[in-house]
C-alpha cells in the first residue's frame, strides 16, 4: 500500500529550521520547495496494491532516489546520508530526529519503477518542473559526462555462450528440441555445463569449438519453417551472432567446408554474455576495462541539475560519448556553453555545436577529436 507524508511539520522539521540555509537555486532547495509538486501520491499510485503496510512516502523515496543519482551513492550511502545530513533531510521533508530506512527499500522502488509502463517518471518529472519554475533560466552552461555502469552477469567466454544459446533455442523454439536430438551431437545440451575434455590442450579445445559451431549452423539450417514469436526470434538471432562473432574458418580451410576455430581478433560490439546480450566491453581508459553499459548526463553545472540523460551499451560508434551528446543537445533551444572532456572533441560534434550556434568550452574545442576538424576559434571567445 501506498504511504502519505504529514503535511503536518514536526517541531524539529529541517526544512522550517534550518532550510533559509540552504543554498540558493541548489538541488536540495529545489527539492525543499517543489518536493510535492514534483511528485504527487497519484505519479506512483500504479506501483502499489490496495492494503498491505504502507510504503515510506513516494516524495521522499523518489527525493532520495534522484538525490542518489545525482551524488552516485550506493544505496547504503544513501539511507546514511538522509538519516545524517541536515540537507538531506530538509529536501526530503523530515525531522532532525527521523531515522532512515533500510537499504533494500531503494532496491525494491527501483524495480518497480523499471518494470513499469512509465520507467523514467522521476526524472521526466523533476525535467518538467525545472521547465515550469524556470529555475535554469539564464543559465548557458551545459557539462556532458559519461560513466560505465557494470553488469552484474558474468562475462561468457565462447564455448559457455554456444551451450547456452543452442539450449536457449531448444526452449523458445518449437520443433528445436527434435532438431537437436537428430543433428547436434557435439555436447549433451541437455546439460548447462561444459563437456569434459582437456581444456589444456589447445587442439582439444579447437576441435570442441569446431563441433559446437557445426551444431549451431546445423541447428539453425533445420529448424521447421514457422513464424516466430518475440521470444523465439530473439534467441535463433543470438544463436546466429554468438556462433558468428568469436570464430573464423580454421586454418587451411576456405570459409566452405565447416572447420571452424576461435578467431584471432576480437569482435567489434562482441556480445558477453547470453544471460544479458545488451551489456558490453567498455574501454573508458587504456587501463580500466570494464563489462556493462554506459550513462550519459547532461547537466548545469550550477545547480547541478541533470537536464538530459541516457543509457546506452558501453561499446559501439552509435553509443559513443560525442554521437549520443550530439543527440542529448538536440532538444536545447537557446545557445549554450558546452563543456566536456576531449571525448567529446570530434568534428561532428564541433559542427553540430556550430551549426545550433552554440559555444564549446576551450577544453572541448581544442580537444584531439576525430573526423573533420573545425577550429577552435570559431567557439571560443
Amino acid at each position: 500500500m501506498q504511504g502519505r507524508a504529514d503535511p503536518q511539520r514536526e517541531i524539529l522539521d529541517v526544512e522550517s529550521v534550518a532550510g533559509h540555509l540552504l543554498p540558493a537555486g541548489g538541488v536540495f532547495a529545489f527539492l525543499a520547495g517543489h518536493r510535492r509538486e514534483l511528485f504527487p501520491e497519484a505519479m506512483f499510485a500504479d506501483l502499489f496494491k490496495p492494503g498491505g503496510r504502507p510504503s515510506i512516502p513516494a516524495e521522499q523515496v523518489a527525493s532520495v532516489i534522484l538525490l542518489q543519482t545525482l551524488h552516485g551513492l550506493s544505496d547504503a550511502e544513501a539511507v546514511e546520508a538522509v538519516t545524517f545530513d541536515l540537507r538531506w533531510k530538509a529536501a526530503c521533508g523530515l525531522a532532525v530526529t527521523d531515522s532512515g530506512f533500510h537499504p533494500t527499500t531503494l532496491t525494491v522502488w527501483r524495480a518497480r519503477l523499471r518494470r513499469s509502463a512509465r520507467p523514467n517518471r522521476i526524472f521526466d518529472a523533476v525535467r518538467a518542473v525545472v521547465a515550469a519554475t524556470g529555475v535554469l533560466a539564464g543559465k548557458t552552461r551545459r557539462a556532458l559526462d559519461s560513466t560505465v555502469l557494470d553488469d552484474a552477469v558474468a562475462t561468457q567466454d565462447t564455448v559457455t555462450q554456444l551451450i547456452a544459446a543452442i539450449r536457449r533455442v531448444a526452449r523458445e523454439v518449437p520443433g528445436a528440441a527434435a532438431v537437436i536430438a537428430e543433428q547436434c551431437c557435439a555436447h549433451d545440451y541437455a546439460q548447462p555445463g561444459k563437456p569434459g575434455i582437456a581444456w589444456d590442450d589447445p587442439q582439444a579445445r579447437e576441435r570442441l569449438v569446431d563441433a559446437l559451431v557445426s551444431d549451431a549452423h546445423r541447428l539453425l539450417g533445420h529448424l521447421p519453417e514457422q513464424e516466430l514469436g518475440p521470444k523465439a526470434a530473439e534467441a535463433v538471432g543470438l544463436l546466429a551472432l554468438v556462433a558468428g562473432q568469436d570464430v573464423e574458418p580454421a586454418e587451411g580451410s576456405d570459409g566452405t567446408d565447416g572447420r571452424w576455430r576461435i578467431a584471432r581478433k576480437v569482435a567489434p560490439e562482441r556480445v558477453i554474455s547470453t544471460v544479458d546480450p545488451e551489456a558490453r566491453h567498455a574501454h573508458k581508459t587504456r587501463a580500466r576495462h570494464q563489462d556493462g553499459y554506459k550513462a550519459h548526463v547532461k547537466v548545469e553545472p550550477d545547480t547541478g541539475l541533470i537536464t538530459g540523460c541516457a543509457l546506452t551499451p558501453a561499446a559501439g560508434p552509435a553509443h559513443s560519448d560525442a554521437a549520443v551528446g550530439i543527440e542529448l543537445l538536440a532538444d536545447e533551444p537557446d545557445p549554450l556553453q558546452v563543456l566536456g572532456d576531449a571525448a567529446y572533441g570530434t568534428g561532428e560534434l564541433l559542427d553540430t555545436l556550430q551549426q545550433a550556434g552554440h559555444t564549446a568550452h576551450q577544453a572541448l574545442a581544442a580537444a584531439p577529436g576525430r573526423g573533420r576538424r573545425v577550429h577552435p576559434r570559431r567557439f571560443h571567445r
